[in-house]
């Protein structure tokens, strides 16, 4: 079975940060709403687009990376998982939303735009952040080594 989902967008409002649990045993949350939008040609010729409001949930240290550096505008890439969860409105009536819990968290977008530190991030077993491109460090690349072996010095 597969639950993936990967997603391009940008931040609609300011990221919502909370803590679950009590003072002493809590985990820090983040709620980030991402708007994907899709163009297209409808069928008079004209462009059209639909937008789409995805709620994404990421955990723990990469929320820390969220509240420091995602703000309402912020291009990201997202992967991670579908998750569904009900509760009661007030009426008592059921209600279903479904949620974005992120694995994986990219910064996108210009260099001015995103503030964000200098290596990259990782959480182990849990979600990541990964450093945007434009500022991954050139590592210099080893010369190769050439060296002669014999034809019949093969492995099998």
């Amino acid at each position: 079975m597969v639950n993936k989902v990967i997603l391009i967008g940008n931040v609609g409002q300011d990221p919502e940060v909370r803590y679950t649990g009590d003072v002493n045993n809590s985990a820090k949350v983040a709620t980030i709403r991402l708007a994907t939008t899709e163009r297209f040609r409808g069928r008079d010729g004209n462009l059209q687009e639909h937008t789409e409001w995805h709620n994404v949930v990421v955990w723990r240290n990469t929320a820390d990376v969220v509240e420091k550096y995602v703000k309402k505008g912020t291009q990201l890439y997202i992967e991670g998982r579908l998750r569904t969860r009900s509760w009661e409105d007030q009426t008592g009536a059921k209600r279903y939303t479904t949620d974005i819990v992120a694995d994986t968290l990219q910064l996108l977008g210009r260099r001015q735009d995103n503030q964000a530190p200098q290596g990259g991030y990782q959480t182990p077993g849990q979600t990541s952040y990964q450093q945007p491109a434009y500022q991954q460090q050139a590592q210099p690349q080893p010369k190769p080594v050439i060296e002669e072996q014999p034809d019949d010095d093969l492995p099998f």
